[in-house]
């Protein structure tokens, strides 16, 4: 029977976004304050995805061993450490987070059935690699509150209110949406990047975290003047804003989840998109319930 089992690690480096080939003033163009020397740190949390049988002992792996070849070939290598200077991988392509998953990957690949590179830079930023190439994902976290009301327009208040129970009363109610916005590209075999981070981040401010922080959705959003704004319905409002400018950035819209309480999220994957981070993942809206 088939099992994939995680393992966390951690690592704490610094790094800096800067090309020799490039001057000064167009590093600083290119990568902003990561290009500031002599350099910026974070820490790192690493997760290792690994899949196979279950053997007679009942484990896919070993999780003493899979922690030492981590150890080995990963942390002990990479903590403390100014990533441009530790691995030769990282003065060909610069140690962006994608790039790292990526090359984390090929130094653990010959030692673990790896089915997926998982690694944070820090909570609101997080690549995925799932050993395809230059192929990468990226994702940022942000947050915006807004309240909204659940209520057919075309329904009498007794029927949303059997719908949708206290949902439906009249005035409202908010949330803190937490939304993560995930986009794959190829990663630039120089600069290590998918997309530029400042622009994406600057993508997700401008079409959907200003427009809808600190808003009636109802009624401030014309979008949802007509359709009921779930969380399902803003999420895939939010997956349309963002595709095309996304796209226009050189990267691809792959997820969008939103995060409407602690017990309710909602997914949704682009059209067409049948790759996915997740190997149960489809197109169309997931609801969790937690």
């Amino acid at each position: 029977m088939k099992c994939i089992i995680n393992r966390r690690a951690q690592f704490s480096a610094s790094h800096r976004y800067w090309l020799p080939e490039l001057s000064e003033a167009q590093n600083q163009q290119q990568f902003g304050r990561g290009a500031q020397f002599p350099g910026h740190g974070h820490n790192y949390v690493l997760f290792v995805s690994l899949e196979g049988d279950l053997d007679e002992y009942g484990m896919v792996q070993n999780l003493s061993q899979v922690k030492k070849v981590i150890k080995q070939e990963v942390t002990s290598q990479l903590d403390y450490a100014y990533l441009n200077h530790t691995w030769l991988d990282f003065q060909e392509t610069l140690p962006t987070t994608e790039n790292i998953a990526r090359v984390i990957w090929q130094k653990l690949a010959p030692y673990l059935p790896l089915v997926k590179i998982q690694l944070f830079e820090h909570p609101e930023l997080w690549a995925d690699y799932l050993g395809n190439g230059m192929e990468a994902y990226l994702t940022i976290s942000t947050h915006f509150s807004a309240a909204h009301r659940l209520a057919h327009p075309q329904l009498s208040y007794d029927q949303n209110c059997e719908i949708y129970g206290k949902c439906a009363r009249p005035n409202g109610h908010g949330h803190n949406y937490h939304l993560e916005v995930t986009v794959k590209g190829e990663i630039d075999p120089r600069t290590g990047m998918i997309v530029d981070l400042g622009a994406l981040q600057k993508v997700i401010d401008d079409y959907v975290v200003e427009p809808f922080d600190h808003t009636f959705l109802n009624k401030d959003i014309p979008y949802f003047d007509q359709v009921v704004p779930t969380a399902e319905n803003i999420a895939i409002y939010i997956r349309q804003l963002l595709q095309s400018p996304i796209q226009k950035l050189g990267a691809k819209l792959h997820k969008v989840k939103l995060i409407e309480s602690p017990n309710n999220s909602c997914e949704v994957y682009c059209t067409g998109d049948t790759s996915s981070v997740e190997p149960d993942a489809i197109a169309s809206p997931v609801l969790t319930f937690v």
